[in-house]
């Protein structure tokens, strides 16, 4: 028997965060027009290099909005999954596009331990508090969503980052205001370059993941094979792949042995072990395929696959 189960989240995540993205990205859009002239105007790197970022963050969004909207397309004959992909793509995108952008501000803070410029506080100072006060207001908006969205999360990192970047950079205007010590610039944007770093490094591992298959870092393959064999009727199971198709959307495929005397009992115990999946790791999308020991018409021994098939649709 092969009983395939999935609800009504398979056609879409349940929080896409589009509204907030939109938002940011037009708070990121606007700072980072102004952070790109403060940073010319005041020659400040770490106020240039936070300007760098929103632009990575301002792209990072849009690519994230259109994600978000291709994962709403319904599945086709070509594409069974529809386009739910597209998202943890674009987080890849984003986690690989954040390690370039740490890569050059590693770069640039080399050149200026070598020949520190001079800075113009004032400027980098006003324009650094607008650029915190902007992210504060970007990261609230991506709050809600990102726990449940890998894309919206890979979004709220980068600008995440930026406020780091912005709390970094009025520090070290602060410091240069009244020490006229020029190398605090270029060491404020090595601690920015480590932090966005560190974010890309998780986020780039978590998306590969999701795209080898490999099994949810909360989800423990031994408990799950525990509580399946712990359910009636199960005798033992075999051949268990778990993966997640998109950000929430965790799917499980397996073969189940029952005993003969159980084939009456075929859809409570699908029905059970849907549930268990269900309530214990969030499983819901699921095709199990049923199998039975020593049936009366294989020979003693043999494991033989039972000749029907159901379909159980689950919303």
């Amino acid at each position: 028997m092969t009983n395939h189960v999935h609800t009504e989240t398979d056609r879409h995540t349940t929080i896409d965060g589009s509204g907030g993205l939109k938002i940011a990205l037009l708070v990121v859009a606007i700072m980072m027009a102004a952070e790109i002239a403060g940073g010319i105007l005041s020659n400040s790197l770490a106020l240039l290099g936070d300007a760098g970022h929103m632009l990575v963050d301002a792209l990072a969004l849009g690519l994230s909005l259109i994600a978000i909207n291709l994962a709403k397309k319904p599945a086709t004959s070509q594409r069974t999954y529809g386009l739910h992909r597209a998202e943890i793509m674009a987080a890849l995108a984003n986690g690989v596009i954040l390690v370039l952008v740490a890569v050059f501000i590693f770069y640039e803070s080399y050149q200026r331990f070598r020949n520190p410029p001079v800075v113009h506080t004032p400027i980098m100072l006003a324009v650094a508090v607008l650029g915190l006060v902007a992210n504060l207001v970007a990261m609230r908006l991506l709050q809600g969503a990102r726990h449940g969205n890998l894309n919206v999360r890979a979004a709220f990192l980068h600008v995440f980052g930026d406020t780091i970047s912005s709390v970094g950079v009025i520090v070290g205007g602060i410091v240069i205001a009244i020490t006229d010590w020029r190398i605090v610039d270029p060491i404020i944007a090595i601690v920015i370059a480590i932090i966005i770093l560190s974010g890309a490094v998780r986020l780039v591992r978590e998306s590969t993941d999701i795209l080898l298959e490999t099994v949810p870092r909360h989800i423990p393959l031994d408990k799950v094979l525990e509580v399946v064999k712990n359910i009636p009727g199960v005798e033992d199971l075999h051949d268990v792949h778990i993966w997640t198709i998109t950000s929430s959307i965790y799917a499980l495929s397996t073969h189940i042995i029952i005993q003969d005397r159980m084939l009456s009992r075929t859809a409570e115990i699908i029905a059970a072990i849907n549930r268990e999946l269900a309530q214990q790791f969030n499983i819901t999308h699921t095709t199990i395929q049923l199998e039975c020991e020593k049936c009366e018409n294989c020979a003693e021994g043999l494991v033989c696959q039972i000749h029907r098939s159901e379909e159980v649709e689950r919303h």
